[in-house]
């Protein structure tokens, strides 16, 4: 009964027509708003942002890329030594697959992720590997490949057999995981770069080429692991070490679905030819239709 009589007093006195009543209904008034605007605002700076992870060999043009995609214009790189990252914002003429019912004249908000440049050289190729691990918030990954550099023995079996590693790194990701529930799909898009170059492969050609020269890769490496016993001895580990369909001759991009990777090849070009603006739109699509 006392709870309630002050109760009772407390509405009587906030609504009477005092001006210590007047005065604190006013403050509450003013300072709510703030409060919950404020509150909003760190629950939303609190969320990590989508991303998507860069990788390659190096020379590629991955940072090429990064900075383009920041910056809206490419410029002269160097080869990274460490990993760096930078925020973008999808282009206005791009819609991410959340976003797909919105005006085409509202560009009021475009969808915001972070890209994450990798170095390409093989000794420091763990910084990929580990952002593949570590990073929640990963919406796909971006495999920038020379396409003039393919057209070399030396630049295909470097290029195949990076993808080969970050590949395999997936597939046991997916066959590895502890609980019913399969992880996060990651998409793959093999950025086929440097396209307005006289001596680059068709995009179609840099598909069929890495397919070629992953099953090599392949190929070798099972038959290392059989000079070494493991295949005798433990025939789920060589299976383990399997990318793509087990015990199958030829490798295909589309081997991989079932491992929840999707893997698609683009053309492109970060620069055009006379240092004007690449052909960038193929990749910008991609990352909307999975962000």
């Amino acid at each position: 009964m006392a709870g309630q009589s002050t109760l009772e007093s407390w509405l009587t006195w906030a609504f009477s027509p005092s001006i210590s009543a007047i005065l604190v209904t006013l403050i509450i008034s003013l300072l709510s708003p703030i409060l919950i605007h404020f509150y909003l605002y760190r629950k939303a700076q609190s969320k990590e942002l989508p991303s998507f992870l860069l990788l390659g060999p190096s020379g590629a043009g991955k940072t090429s890329l990064l900075t383009l995609f920041a910056n809206g214009t490419s410029s002269k790189t160097h080869t990274s030594q460490t990993p760096s990252s930078a925020l973008c914002a999808l282009p206005s003429t791009i819609r991410s697959t959340s976003d797909r019912y919105r005006s085409e004249n509202d560009t009021s908000s475009q969808p915001q992720f972070l890209l994450l440049d990798t170095p390409g050289h093989g000794k420091l190729r763990h910084h990929a590997l580990a952002s593949l691990t570590t990073s929640t918030a990963l919406k796909g990954l971006i495999y920038v490949v020379d396409s003039a550099a393919l057209s070399s023995s030396a630049g295909l079996t470097g290029a195949a057999e990076y993808l080969y590693d970050i590949l395999l790194l997936l597939q046991k990701r997916h066959t590895g995981a502890k609980t019913s529930k399969d992880p996060q799909a990651l998409p793959v898009m093999i950025a086929a770069n440097k396209q307005d170059v006289f001596s680059s492969l068709p995009t179609q050609m840099v598909k069929t080429k890495l397919e070629e020269e992953i099953a090599r890769v392949r190929a070798t490496r099972s038959k290392g692991l059989m000079d070494s016993g493991v295949g005798m001895e433990d025939a789920g580990e060589e299976e383990r070490e399997w990318l793509g369909e087990y015990g199958a001759e030829a490798f295909g991009f589309g081997q991989m679905e079932e491992h929840g990777v999707e893997v698609v090849v683009v053309g492109g070009s970060v620069r055009g030819e006379g240092g004007e603006k690449g052909d960038v739109e193929g990749w910008w699509g991609w990352v909307g239709e999975n962000l």
